[in-house]
């Protein structure tokens, strides 16, 4: 099918305003994330659980379980480059997005099975469905809306609440179940809501026979429709250059630092990197570019995650050992700390969004990369508040903890979290759409998400450093990092807009 028609795209069934289509992505997506931030609340907590007790565990040390904690989720995300492929170049996205669902059903429903084949097997399917699902479905909601329709920016909007309602309802729930119940009926449940959004994407189908569809490329001259996305990596000097440029890092990783594991990834990373600058050489001037400025919006995009997925790594273990649950007699599951992010946005993304609004109609700056550095320097302040709560634990000479931190810092770092989030992230979303070609909008993505996979990684490592560098130091190192790379951008804004051609004009005219 060819590039949706505006006509197919104006006779959409409208509700409160915007297609009936974004409602049926609104709720598979919310589903989608009830499962996964579900599963997450309790994963870390489930690897570091003893193997004694009435709801027993693994066992792990605290390190090696935000390590695998790291990889799972880089891997979650990286596997949105192959789920865009996919879809650009074999079934189109709304189908790609159903064989996303079924992966993740299975996997899910798989970690309720209390062996450890099943919790490999089952992380292994939840990549694969996630890399199929997370890229394309955010594509799709781009796709409802015609070029210059000032809506988008709302649509993905309320697309991010659902993401959100999603996990503020699983970290509460499907953490209590796992903590309190058994941390395999918490799995289970992470496996019904996805079964849930499922049934609603199937059902939905008829609203979005117009969007998602595999998109016909013309042909060049010698006959090709597009790209060898691996074969042309050679064909090029910029692509060979970028490629033997990983590869030359994954030796010195191997043979000067010893870590295979590490050598491994970025030889991987070798491949993404010749086949986005393929994907760059495929277009005119333009295309160039505004891929070019997709490509350095990545840069941000890591370094955002990199500090934000501390949350469900590092910040869990945190308020498991070293914060005072207790609420008179009531002792708070830690787990439910992973609900304070996304409660935050149910109540600020429209006050949010809102802002930004009245800001851009009195003449002030507001592109997308403008709010994304805004969003990565508010982010990092957060981390200030952990540094004070760090200060707070004390310990006797055994090393044992005295006295813990207070709850009141780890709502105020969530909160600095999610109103950075909320500058950055949606917008991040919808700028990827706008800039994109329409035959690589899929894989573009499914970059970002990539993006977002390598800063989950950097996440774990950062986890990980926190016993030898002391929490207080790690966390004032992220708040300075984030900020000293927001001021950067917006430095740069100005030749960074100059590189998207009036991308986002035509939606600030409307």
């Amino acid at each position: 099918m060819a590039q949706q028609d505006s006509n197919a795209l104006a006779d959409q069934p409208q509700l409160f305003g915007h297609p009936i289509g974004l409602y049926i992505l609104f709720f598979t997506e919310m589903w989608e994330r009830f499962s996964y931030y579900g599963m997450r609340a309790i994963f870390v907590l489930y690897l570091t659980a003893t193997t004694m007790g009435e709801n027993p565990g693994l066992g792990w040390a605290n390190g090696d379980a935000i390590a695998l904690y790291g990889w799972y989720t880089m891997f979650v995300y990286v596997a949105s480059i192959p789920g865009g492929i996919l879809a650009d170049r074999y079934l189109g996205q709304r189908k790609t997005v159903m064989l996303g669902g079924a992966l993740l059903v299975a996997g899910h429903s798989i970690l309720a099975i209390e062996a450890m084949w099943a919790w490999y097997t089952g992380l292994v399917l939840i990549v694969l469905g996630v890399g199929c699902l997370k890229p394309n479905i955010s594509t799709m909601v781009g796709g409802l809306y015609g070029q210059g329709d000032k809506r988008r920016d709302m649509g993905f909007y309320i697309f991010y609440m659902g993401i959100n309602l999603g996990a503020a309802a699983s970290a509460l729930i499907v953490g209590y179940v796992g903590e309190v119940i058994g941390w395999h009926y918490g799995f289970g449940l992470a496996g019904i809501g996805m079964a849930m959004g499922q049934l609603v994407y199937m059902y939905g189908q008829k609203y979005l026979t117009h969007v998602g569809n595999l998109v016909e490329v013309e042909e060049k001259e010698d006959g090709s429709t597009r790209p060898n996305l691996i074969g042309d990596i050679f064909k090029h000097t910029n692509s060979m250059i970028g490629f033997f440029l990983m590869v030359g890092i994954a030796l010195v990783i191997y043979f000067g630092a010893g870590s295979w594991s590490y050598a491994a990834l970025t030889l991987g990373l070798a491949f993404a990197v010749g086949v986005a600058i393929v994907i760059y050489n495929d277009g005119n001037q333009v295309e160039k570019d505004r891929i070019l400025v997709t490509y350095i919006s990545f840069l941000i995009i890591i370094t955002f995650w990199g500090a934000f997925e501390q949350a469900g790594g590092l910040m869990n273990v945190y308020a498991k050992e070293k914060t005072d649950l207790m609420l008179g007699s009531f002792a708070v599951p830690a787990s439910w700390f992973q609900s304070v992010n996304a409660i935050f946005i149910l109540m600020f993304a429209t006050i949010v969004g809102s802002f930004w609004a009245w800001w851009r109609n009195r003449g002030k700056e507001s592109s997308s990369l403008y709010k994304m550095a805004i969003g990565v320097i508010i982010m990092g302040w957060g981390f200030l508040f952990m540094s004070i709560a760090s200060k707070e634990v004390s310990y006797d000479e055994a090393g044992n903890i005295l006295t813990k931190s207070s709850m009141v810092w780890l709502i105020l770092a969530y909160l600095f979290h999610t109103l950075g989030e909320l500058c950055a992230s949606p917008v991040a979303l919808s700028f990827i759409t706008k800039l994109s070609p329409a035959r690589w909008v899929a894989f573009m993505m499914g970059a970002y998400f990539a993006a977002t996979g390598i800063g989950n990684k950097v996440a774990g490592l950062l986890g990980e450093s926190a016993e030898s560098l002391g929490e207080f130091t790690l966390f004032n190192g992220i708040a300075g990092f984030c900020t000293i790379i927001g001021v950067l951008v917006l430095i740069m804004l100005k030749p960074l807009k100059r590189l998207t051609h009036g991308a986002e004009d035509l939606e600030a005219a409307a």
